[in-house]
Order: structure tokens, then sequence, then C-alpha cells
């Protein structure tokens, strides 16, 4: 298993990596990681979303027994099924692989941060959807615009933070 991971990780470095030259005077190489692989979930995400509200729940209501849900946030809920681990192993082992932080904690704090994200998510399908009258899958798309840049700033300056190291002078 750790050589399968050595390798997925090494590949996708690799690939990132290697479009990064014409970037590099705009923006940091985490910064480009941190934007190729979020961007890649985000297509993920994006088209599973559009699959389960299309395809899979037909735009047909989900009930659960006690609770029915609209298509829109059922189909949030099935794409964050496969996006939420995703998410998690790219920033934990391409973007972020200098966190001090044990893989236990980075978890819980990516937890935490995808149930904001997830509230946030579901505020903005609501408004989108229900009270203005968009599409899903444009409301989905805008709501992650609006979700990502808070996403990126409390990856970068909380729940991947690099650990200081104190210097003895």
């Amino acid at each position: 298993m750790k050589k399968i991971h050595q390798f997925l990780r090494h590949t996708i470095l690799s690939l990132i990596d290697f479009f990064y030259s014409p970037f590099k005077k705009i923006m940091p190489l985490q910064t480009f990681r941190y934007a190729a692989c979020g961007g890649v979930n985000t297509l993920l995400d994006i088209s599973l979303f559009a699959i389960s509200y299309n395809i899979v729940l037909k735009k047909q209501n989900l009930s659960l027994g006690l609770i029915t849900l609209s298509p829109h946030i059922a189909s949030l809920f099935m794409a964050l099924c496969i996006s939420l681990p995703t998410g998690f192993y790219l920033n934990r082992y391409v973007v972020f692989p200098q966190s001090g932080l044990r893989r236990r904690s980075q978890l819980m704090r990516y937890i935490l941060l995808t149930c904001i994200c997830i509230i946030l998510n579901f505020i903005f399908l609501k408004l989108f959807v229900d009270f203005l009258g968009w599409y899903p899958t444009p409301s989905k798309i805008a709501a992650t615009v609006l979700v990502v840049f808070f996403s990126y700033f409390s990856q970068t300056f909380y729940f991947f933070k690099a650990k200081e190291t104190s210097v003895v002078r």
C-alpha cells in the first residue's frame, strides 16, 4: 500500500509541476499545487453533483423515511462522499506535505472545514435554486467559487499550516 501511495503522490506531483513553468512568476509552487489539486477536485465534485442530480436522482426528491431531501441538496451530499476523501488526500500529501500536524489532527480539521463548506454550499444552493430560481448545476458552480476562497485561506493559515520551528539563539 505504501508503494501505491508513493507512486500516486509522485505521479500527481510530477504532472502538476510539469505545468508550473508558465506560472512561476505569478504564484508560488504551493499555491499552484493548491489551485491544480483544488481545481481537479472541484471539477470532480461538480461532475458528481451533475451526475447525481440528473442521472441518479433524475431531478426527483430523495426520501429517507423521516426526511425528504430536494434533489440538489441530496446531490450535494452524494458528491461529497467521494470529493471529501479525495480532497483530503490531495491536500495532505500533495499540497501541504510539510505540515507538522499528525494525520488524525489534520483529518479532524479537514472534516471541520468540510462541514463549514457544506453549510456554506447548502446556504448558497438554497439561495440560488430555491429563492433566485437558478438552475442547480450553475448554482453549484457559483456556490463552489464562493466557498473556494474561504477554503483556501482557512487551509493555508489554519488547517494545514506548517508547524513553526523555534529558533534558539
